[in-house]
């Protein structure tokens, strides 16, 4: 039976969302049906198409008492709105359905695990929120709330080791055996993030397994929106860690992600890291989820966003946030790869391609656009090499995002202080990029109110949402001293 919340939700998304013109959002990145996105959850393949859940609050265009938005799609580009799913209707989540993830039951029913939140009032007056882990069982479209909630509770959390304030983010999947695993995000009596893992036979009884990975204050706080899958022969985790401190150019301050490569030994219940480092080196990405694709490929996407930088596209928008591209993933080398998925060349329009000497600045026939697939190989000239090469994209006469690159230092840098957004936050992300005497291919996607770079085929990427002005298209390429220069642009069509 629907609750009066949940049913509130669907009907005030229903009566509103039709009043934001398809002109206002991207062409083929996914923006909530109206309000508020955060986090990915329950990215799953299920009944022929893909499903997708995420953090909302329908009402504003602020974090609020988290619901699930849905939506379904049958190529990761094109989302059709489905109503909400989840509201916090309960005593265990009354603050909110906050992320979690999706599996299917031998029956063919959908199973949704997610962290419930309830506030409780302390002795000395403040009050703190309680996390447990809940589910809910659906036929992709609608779907109850197992009565019995919740599954997992601080009773749950190894002994000595775990906190009920900080117990979230369950990512569920289902055994070759037909049992089931989670591993959830939890802080640990040193105060930093660790990932717990569980296994049941059903999906509704949970028992603890092991601590997979921890922190030990090296890499961040609280592990939010953990994921383990295989790849290529390994096991890798990710993860999104809190309170992060600097380390270089490989990890920034704040809220981070990073990816864990190494192998499970299941009968040792032990993880053995082999190799770590940040999933996406830009301004906006966060809480990424994967899913494998029915081909096998295992796909990644993220919110575009990040805590210390949410600011809506314009004062008159009635959404904020956004996800990425869909990324397919591989590990080459030890490292964590990525490159948009190959759908995207579904949508590819008029092609324009050049090769050139460049020198100085220079614009190129042809070569503009907000909703475009851009691809650029720079290539040390023969008669010099160059100092430092910089584009500037969504260009007008006021605003551009520029990227730079400088093969001495190897350093590559986006810069959106020139974009539109007039808050103090944060504008500049640098990386360093592998070193290939000077050579380096960048492919740039640009939609709207997104730019996504990833560089030398997938070896790092960088997000970034911007706020210009849709008339600013403009696009230009400078080098101090000469490089070989190759570019190939697409339009894209919604």
């Amino acid at each position: 039976m629907m609750t009066e919340k949940l049913k509130k939700a669907r009907e005030y998304e229903e009566k509103y969302a039709r009043f934001i013109s398809d002109e206002e959002r991207p062409a083929y990145h996914l923006t909530p049906r109206i309000g508020w996105m955060n986090d990915p959850n329950g990215f799953s393949f299920y009944n022929g198409a893909y499903h997708l859940f995420y953090q909302y609050h329908p009402y504003s265009l602020e974090w609020g008492p988290m619901h699930w938005g849905h939506v379904v799609s049958r190529d990761l580009l094109h989302w059709e709105y489905l109503p909400c799913a989840l509201a916090p209707d309960q005593a265990y989540d009354g603050f909110g359905c906050f992320s979690g993830s999706a599996s299917e039951l031998p029956d063919g029913r959908q199973l949704l695990m997610y962290t419930g939140v309830r506030e409780e009032m302390c002795e000395d007056g403040r009050k703190k929120t309680i996390q447990t882990q809940c589910m809910a069982v659906g036929d992709g479209l609608n779907y109850e709330k197992y009565e019995a909630n919740p599954v997992l509770d601080e009773t749950s959390l190894p002994a000595g080791g775990g906190s009920r304030l900080d117990f979230r983010d369950p990512k569920l999947w289902r055994e070759e055996d037909g049992s089931f695993a989670c591993i959830v995000g939890n802080r640990t009596e040193d105060g930093s993030g660790s990932l717990l893992l569980y296994r049941s036979e059903d999906g509704f009884h949970w028992n603890f397994e092991t601590i997979v990975d921890r922190s030990y204050n090296e890499f961040g706080k609280m592990w939010e929106c953990p994921d383990l899958f295989g790849l290529d022969g390994k096991t890798v985790i990710l993860t999104s860690p809190q309170e992060m401190s600097q380390s270089g150019l490989e990890f920034h301050n704040g809220n981070g992600t990073m990816y864990l490569i190494g192998q499970y030994d299941r009968e040792k219940k032990h993880f053995e890291r082999e190799s770590l480092g940040a999933i996406d080196y830009g301004i906006d990405f966060y809480a990424p989820q994967t899913v494998q694709a029915p081909d096998g490929r295992r796909i990644m996407i993220g919110w575009m966003q990040n805590w210390d930088a949410c600011v809506a596209p314009s004062g008159r928008s009635r959404w904020i946030g956004q996800m990425t591209i869909p990324r397919e993933l591989r590990i080459v080398d030890g490292k964590l790869q990525q490159m948009p998925i190959r759908e995207i060349e579904s949508l590819r329009g008029h092609r324009v391609y050049h090769r050139m000497s460049l020198c100085n600045e220079n614009t190129l026939q042809g070569v503009f656009g907000r909703r475009i697939d851009l691809t650029v190989t720079l290539t040390p000239s023969e008669e010099e090499s160059y100092e430092r090469f910089r584009i500037r994209l969504a260009r007008g006469s006021r605003h551009y995002t520029m990227i730079s690159y400088n093969p001495k230092t190897s350093v590559l840098k986006i810069d959106r202080n020139n974009s539109g957004c007039c808050r103090d936050v944060v504008h500049e992300r640098r990386c360093f990029v592998r070193q290939q005497r000077g050579r380096l291919k960048l492919r740039i996607l640009l939609d709207q109110y997104s730019v996504e770079v990833f560089v030398n085929d997938g070896e790092q990427a960088l997000t970034t949402a911007i706020y210009t002005p849709l008339s600013a298209d403009g696009i230009s390429f400078e080098v101090d001293g000469r490089v070989d220069l190759e570019v190939e642009k697409y339009e894209l069509r919604s």
